[in-house]
C-alpha cells in the first residue's frame, strides 16, 4: 500500500482538477451539464484512481488503477481540444491545461512502468 498524498503525480493531478473547475466556471450555462461536467468528472477521475489504486493490496491492482488514470488524462486532453475548437476556452487556457495534462501523462506512464507485477 502506498501513501497517495506523497505522490507528486497525485498532487499535480489535484492541481489540474482545481484548474479545470476554475476554467469551467466561466462556461455559459447551456454547457454546465454537458462538456463542463464531463471535463470536471474526467479531471477528478485522475487523482481519484491514483488514490484508489494506492489503497489496493496488490501492485497488479495499483497498476490497473494507474492505467485508468492515464486513460482519463487522454480523455481530458480530447475534451479540452473540443473546448478550444468550440471556443469555450482560449488558446492560452488550452495551452496551460494541455501542458499540465502532458506532464501528468508522462508521470503516470513512468509510475506504471515502475510498478513490478
Amino acid at each position: 500500500m502506498h501513501n497517495f498524498k506523497e505522490l507528486k503525480v497525485w498532487k499535480l493531478s489535484m492541481e489540474l482538477s482545481k484548474s479545470i473547475f476554475e476554467t469551467t466556471r466561466t462556461f455559459p450555462s447551456e454547457h454546465k451539464f454537458g462538456l463542463a461536467s464531463q471535463l470536471f468528472r474526467c479531471a477528478v477521475s485522475i487523482p481519484s484512481n491514483i488514490a484508489e489504486g494506492c489503497g489496493r493490496k496488490s501492485d497488479k491492482e495499483l497498476k490497473q488503477f494507474v492505467s485508468t488514470s492515464l486513460g482519463s488524462s487522454f480523455e481530458l486532453e480530447t475534451q479540452i481540444i473540443i473546448a478550444k475548437e468550440v471556443e469555450l476556452i482560449t488558446l492560452k487556457q488550452f495551452e496551460t491545461l494541455n501542458d499540465k495534462i502532458i506532464e501528468i501523462q508522462k508521470m503516470l506512464s513512468g509510475f506504471s512502468k515502475s510498478i513490478s507485477i
